[in-house]
């Protein structure tokens, strides 16, 4: 786990968990504007993005590609490996998660007209988003499912 002073809980998230996060998240985005395409933020927006874009039967799907920090330490420079061309009118941007809203101001500032939705959001990045499902305290680690696998795991009480 990252970084083990900053986060004092863990939050794990299934897949079934997230794919019902992630409908839910389209179904709130039903009412606003058309959308001619979502722009997923890269590496995590790219699950929600392709439920959302089967909900909402967009077809047309880009990426933003970030680097701002690697799983050990959350740190460095953010480095931008691909951007979009425009301003983002009509686009929705996709995301997994806005934790500190770092990442979350450079996107703002290269698709300032997008539309910006995660599925779950901490209080520090919460201002930068425009529409998501669940809060997350800012202490909580999310463990995506990507990031995790099954294991067996011992019982309580073993054969005494």
């Amino acid at each position: 786990m990252a970084d083990k002073a900053r986060y004092n809980r863990t939050y794990p998230i299934s897949w079934e968990q997230l794919h019902r996060d992630s409908k839910a998240l389209a179904w709130r985005l039903l009412h606003l504007e058309y959308f001619k395409g979502i722009i997923a933020i890269t590496r995590g927006g790219l699950v929600p993005a392709a439920i959302v874009a089967r909900e909402l039967d967009i077809h047309l799907v880009d990426t933003i590609c970030i680097s701002s920090y690697d799983w050990q330490d959350k740190k460095g420079e953010a480095e931008i490996l691909k951007g979009i061309d425009g301003d983002g009118t009509r686009w929705l941007l996709i995301d997994d998660l806005v934790d500190t809203g770092r990442t979350a101001k450079i996107v703002k500032q290269i698709a300032p007209k997008a539309h910006f939705a995660t599925v779950y959001a901490k209080p520090a990045g919460r201002p930068e988003v425009d529409t998501f499902i669940t809060e997350v305290s800012q202490d909580t680690w999310i463990l995506f499912p990507w990031d995790a696998e099954s294991q067996f795991v011992q019982p309580l009480i073993t054969g005494q």
